[in-house]
C-alpha cells in the first residue's frame, strides 16, 4: 500500500477534489474570491426584490436583513471572508451607514467573542475602504 492511511474525511475530500477535476479541469485553480468579482454589489432595487419587501410588504427591509446577515456571519466567527465583505458592500448599497455596520459587528462580540468581532471588523473595513468617515 503506497497511499498513507487517511481519516475518512480526508479521503472523502481527496475523492471530491479528484472528481471535480475530472468534471472540469479549471476547478483545480478555483478561488472563492472570483465570486466577489462576478457581482461585487447588487443594486438596491435587486436587493429589495430578492431580500426585502417584495413578498412581505410589512416585513424587514433589505438593509435590516443585511445587517442581520452580517451579525450571523460574525457569530460564525467571520470565517467566510468573501461573504462578510459582500454583505458589508450590499448593506452600504441598501442604505446602511458605516456606523451601523460597525455597531452590528460590535454587538456580536458579546455572543461570538472578541476574536470573531475583530476579524469581522477587519473584513468590513477592507470592504468599506480606507476612509474612516461616514458619508451616509
Amino acid at each position: 500500500m503506497t497511499d498513507p492511511v487517511r481519516n475518512p474525511f480526508e479521503a472523502m475530500m481527496v475523492q471530491a477534489q479528484e472528481m471535480a477535476k475530472a468534471f472540469n479541469p479549471a476547478l483545480e485553480s478555483f478561488s472563492p474570491k472570483g465570486f466577489e468579482a462576478l457581482w461585487p454589489t447588487m443594486p438596491k432595487e435587486a436587493m429589495e426584490f430578492w431580500f426585502g419587501n417584495t413578498l412581505n410588504s410589512d416585513g424587514l427591509d433589505a438593509k435590516t436583513r443585511l445587517l442581520l446577515t452580517l451579525a450571523g456571519l460574525t457569530m460564525q466567527g467571520a470565517q467566510a471572508d468573501a461573504a462578510v465583505r459582500q454583505t458589508v458592500r450590499h448593506a452600504l448599497e441598501a442604505g446602511a451607514k458605516k456606523q451601523e455596520i460597525v455597531e452590528t459587528i460590535g454587538q456580536m462580540s458579546v455572543f461570538a467573542g472578541i476574536p470573531a468581532m475583530t476579524r469581522a471588523l477587519d473584513l468590513a473595513q477592507e470592504a468599506m475602504g480606507d476612509d474612516k468617515g461616514d458619508e451616509a
